[in-house]
């Protein structure tokens, strides 16, 4: 079949830049990486300002430090990292690891964290000798190319291969798809809606996909509420909700709802009526295609109060809770909505919260993030044992703590693994280390352990399995 000219030309220029980077050393890979991340957050505001006004999502103040985590905080998680040549070697099982890239990868970027996750697609890429191929959300083309031209520029400074990054313009879907499918492209690094990881996973060419989140936080009864309560505000009213990883139902512990409740009506939280629900709805979720409605997307709540034409809720209101009695398709505000509304139920008992919390979880966020304020540590483990969650976040708001770096020692990422659960490959937060094949360097060694043992039994099949367990671990 032939190749779309813009797909042949861009994949035989990722192609020779891949051959040059296979030659570089650690410290000129090293050099790059710091040149590109010190370009990039030199740069933050003007990106951020340039995301936001874009696309018309977030605020463009946290998307600064969007910028900030996608530069900084993931150079410093990779910065000391060997990604060329010999990476380990242990003289005792005899092995030794050689750390190889990959080959051209592309990268595609989503409207939600256009610069920061082309940022930090950039970094990992170069520190792995990966060329890498940006293609971003048919809403965010502008930020993204200046965002590339920015890393570029800094990258060819420090004589990176040329072509070592390269923006792609969307043209038709017949040539994105062409694009992902060609056999030259080694891996696609896939964020983004459904549709598109899907298509990234159904191409034939290795990726790296994530799900969903939708992500319940649970307020058991020994937590600090004020602090509990905080913390969610943040997580939930940064950048407008556009994290994935940020939480989208409450489930509080009975016991504790009117402290919950108050510290909410404290800090400007509208709980919403039976009518205003049902009016929010209407806007906020698409009930025929089963997904939130695009255009509440990182709206604040005064916008998504007038799209809905909740004439009652209060110009300062910080988040609208919808009080719901169950979860499914045809709730629609117990589906992620990435925006600043969040549901909200109560539960009588610690079975009962966890089991809404599992519903939540598997009603469009398996795998991907949970979290928990209690002060109870066997609790917490329960919790933790019964989720299935790549993230069990503890005290911390679940946007922030999630991309990891701010509130914990997770690396800092952008793309974060969902785990089979969520038909992911991984469950990690994708970084640098994701994107290395690994040689080994296999020399002889002798198993004495089972060697004796296999050689007493190979050929006697009157030795039971039970009778070899039993001389396994009396002789060893």
């Amino acid at each position: 079949m032939e190749v779309s000219p813009i797909v042949d030309e861009t994949l035989a220029k990722a192609c020779g830049a891949a051959a040059v980077f296979t030659q570089f050393d650690q410290a000129q890979v090293d050099r790059i990486v710091r040149a590109v991340f010190l370009a990039g957050l030199s740069q933050r505001v003007r990106l951020a300002r340039m995301a936001c006004e874009e696309t018309g999502l977030g605020k463009w103040q946290d998307k600064v430090w969007k910028n900030v985590l996608a530069t900084l905080y993931v150079y410093d998680d990779i910065k000391d990292v060997k990604t060329v040549g010999i990476i380990a070697e242990d003289p005792v099982s005899g092995i030794t690891e050689i750390a190889q890239p990959l080959g051209p990868i592309l990268a595609i970027i989503p409207v939600t964290n256009p610069t920061s996750t082309t940022l930090f697609k950039i970094l990992i890429a170069l520190k792995t000798r990966n060329p890498i191929i940006i293609s971003g959300h048919h809403r965010a083309t502008g930020c993204c190319r200046e965002a590339v031209r920015i890393c570029y520029e800094a990258a060819l400074r420090e004589d990176a291969p040329e072509d070592c990054i390269q923006f792609f313009d969307r043209g038709s879907r017949e040539e994105t798809r062409e694009l992902m499918s060609d056999r030259r492209l080694a891996l696609i690094l896939a964020t983004g809606g459904e549709s598109v990881v899907k298509a990234a996973y159904s191409s034939s060419t290795p990726a790296i996909g994530v799900g969903a989140g939708n992500v319940p936080v649970f307020i058991e009864r020994t937590a600090d509420i004020p602090f509990a309560i905080d913390q969610i505000l943040l997580s939930k009213t940064f950048d407008n909700g556009t994290v994935c990883a940020s939480e989208q139902a409450l489930v509080v512990d009975s016991e504790i709802s009117r402290p919950v409740r108050e510290e909410l009506l404290k800090r400007k939280a509208h709980f919403l009526t039976p009518d205003e629900i049902r009016l929010l709805e209407t806007v906020a979720y698409d009930r025929e295609r089963q997904v939130m409605n695009a255009d509440i997307i990182g709206q604040s709540v005064g916008k998504i109060a007038a799209m809905a034409g909740l004439t009652t809720i209060s110009p300062d209101a910080s988040i609208l809770l919808a009080e719901l009695d169950g979860i499914g398709d045809k709730i629609p505000l117990s589906s992620e909505i990435l925006a600043p509304i969040l549901a909200y139920y109560e539960a009588d008992s610690l079975n009962n919260a966890v089991n809404l919390c599992i519903d939540i979880n598997y009603h469009g966020g398996i795998g991907h993030t949970a979290s928990i304020f209690s002060n109870d540590d066997e609790k917490i483990k329960q919790f933790a044992l019964l989720m299935n969650a790549g993230r069990v976040l503890v005290n911390m708001p679940s946007s922030q703590g999630a991309v990891g770096g701010l509130f914990n020692t997770l690396p800092t990422s952008f793309t974060l693994g969902c785990g089979t659960g969520g038909k992911n490959i991984t469950t990690d937060n994708v970084t640098a280390r994701h994107l290395l094949n690994i040689q080994r360097i296999c020399r002889r060694r002798v198993n004495e352990r089972t060697g004796q043992l296999a050689e007493k039994m190979l050929f006697d099949e009157n030795i039971a399995a039970a009778a070899i367990e039993k001389a396994y671990y009396m002789n060893y």
